[in-house]
């Protein structure tokens, strides 16, 4: 996406995030989280917000979500760096948290979670990404995915080897190549350097529970004609229309100068 110069006035996002059990599971997976604003030393370290999809036999999808939402949330606000540098370590640290966990805790052996966050400072749009939740920018009327997708079938639509249309059918469409706590040598997506908002931008993270059963098309129609509390109402509503097989997240932010009301 090519950069632009940020508002002359500095910008802040605003929004809602929201999580569902779906209408099969019996156990939400996800992890959601959104903090406004988080400051340190008379210094505001701004907004993070965070999907976290976990799996694992039993509650273990539970429990790696939860502990990528704590580290992630923890270890970017301690430290004094740059977003692009605190999200890599907030994740190496989560990734870490989890593979020890499931070390220590044979039940809870194999578990993992995907983890797509976002950090705002400055005006600028960081991103972080692991897995196949998903983080979308709304601009001038056109929804674009920020993240890729680490899934088999997108790395071989990525690669020439399927095409577009054949991807998500078939063997192999929930293969998940990489996620927090199942190894060591796990490799995030991590931007270097952040992503100039504009004022009136949306941004949308969310888990597979929703894009698995929701189109993209549906996504901006909701994001674009209702404000981010009901945005994520309608669109946790028209997944499980569609089913509902999965647990539902979505969050949906807004670029504003000014937040005269408390995020919800």
């Amino acid at each position: 996406m090519t950069a632009n110069r940020p508002s002359a006035a500095p910008l802040r996002i605003a929004g809602a995030i929201r999580t569902d059990v779906g209408c099969v599971r019996q156990l939400n997976e996800d992890s959601v989280a959104f903090i406004a604003s988080a400051g340190r030393d008379d210094r505001d370290y701004g907004a993070l917000a965070l999907v976290a999809d976990g799996m694992g036999g039993h509650a273990a999808g539970e429990v790696a979500s939860a502990l990528a939402l704590e580290v992630v949330r923890r270890v970017y606000y301690s430290l004094d760096k740059i977003p692009s540098e605190a999200l890599r370590a907030a994740f190496d640290a989560a990734n870490r948290a989890i593979f020890d966990y499931a070390a220590k805790h044979p039940d809870c052996a194999g578990m993992g979670t995907t983890c797509t966050a976002l950090g705002v400072r400055d005006s600028l749009l960081w991103l972080a990404h692991v897995g196949d939740s998903r983080a979308y920018l709304m601009r001038d009327g056109r929804l674009t995915q920020l993240s890729d997708d680490q899934t088999l079938h997108a790395q071989l639509v990525r690669d020439g080897v399927m095409s577009p249309e054949d991807a998500g059918k078939g063997a192999g469409s929930n293969v998940i190549l990489q996620a927090l706590g199942t190894r060591l040598d796990v490799y995030p997506t991590i931007w270097t350097e952040g992503l100039p908002l504009r004022q009136g931008d949306i941004v949308v993270l969310c888990t597979d529970g929703l894009t698995n059963l929701v189109s993209d098309a549906r996504i901006a129609e909701a994001v674009s004609k209702n404000p981010p509390p009901e945005a994520c109402r309608l669109l946790i509503d028209a997944a499980r229309r569609g089913g509902g097989h999965d647990n539902i997240s979505v969050g949906v932010f807004v670029a504003e100068t000014d937040i005269a009301d408390p995020p919800i």
